[in-house]
């Protein structure tokens, strides 16, 4: 991250996001399993018996200084999923926010918009970021709308760009902000988010 200061924590009134670490191992491993979202084949989202290689993953990561991983908690406190920061290219600068997932309790609370709200004005308002990317799988019609409900533009489809966790092919559907964008997707973040209080 050598030029870029990533954050210690994102606070919201709904959700705050921190980094992650081995100590949130147990707390994914219950958030995972609330809705066992980790059994639809088209998200990567880990089961309760992966969570220690998710951790370990998303940590080599942020060594390799390619990711900043958070686990998100919601307005209690409880871990209810986790994001993070990847593709990162101070040099752009640009990243992608990713890896998202939540366990079905927190979903459709407003703590997604909080969060993104929160992950992309850092993006943007702190480490000037031109770009912001996100993607998903061309099956993940839930991903695919809620982004494009944040204000993403859709730049195209990679073909067979990837595999699924269940080993078949992924198509990734590729979105992104760009910063003189970003007015107005905060602008509609806010106002989401205003419906959620």
């Amino acid at each position: 991250m050598t030029g870029w200061t990533m954050p210690a924590q994102l606070r919201g009134s709904h959700v705050s996001l921190e980094p992650l670490t081995d100590a949130h191992a147990a707390d994914l491993r219950a958030a995972s399993d609330d809705g066992a979202l980790w059994r639809s084949w088209y998200a990567n989202v880990p089961a309760p018996d992966a969570i220690d290689a998710y951790i370990a993953a998303a940590l080599a990561m942020r060594d390799a200084g390619t990711a900043f991983p958070f686990v998100v908690k919601d307005v209690t406190g409880a871990v209810v999923g986790s994001t993070r920061y990847y593709d990162i290219d101070a040099s752009v600068p640009r990243l992608s926010i990713g890896y998202t997932w939540y366990a079905r309790s927190a979903q459709r609370t407003g703590l997604n918009t909080e969060a993104k709200l929160l992950l992309l004005g850092h993006a943007f308002e702190s480490l000037d970021c031109i770009s912001v990317g996100l993607k998903t799988s061309w099956f993940n019609h839930a991903s695919r709308a809620a982004i494009a409900r944040l204000g993403a533009k859709q730049d195209g489809v990679l073909r067979s760009h990837q595999r699924h966790a269940d080993g078949s092919v992924r198509d990734t559907v590729v979105f992104s902000i760009i910063a003189s964008e970003w007015p107005a997707v905060k602008t509609n973040l806010l106002a989401r988010l205003a419906a959620h209080a």
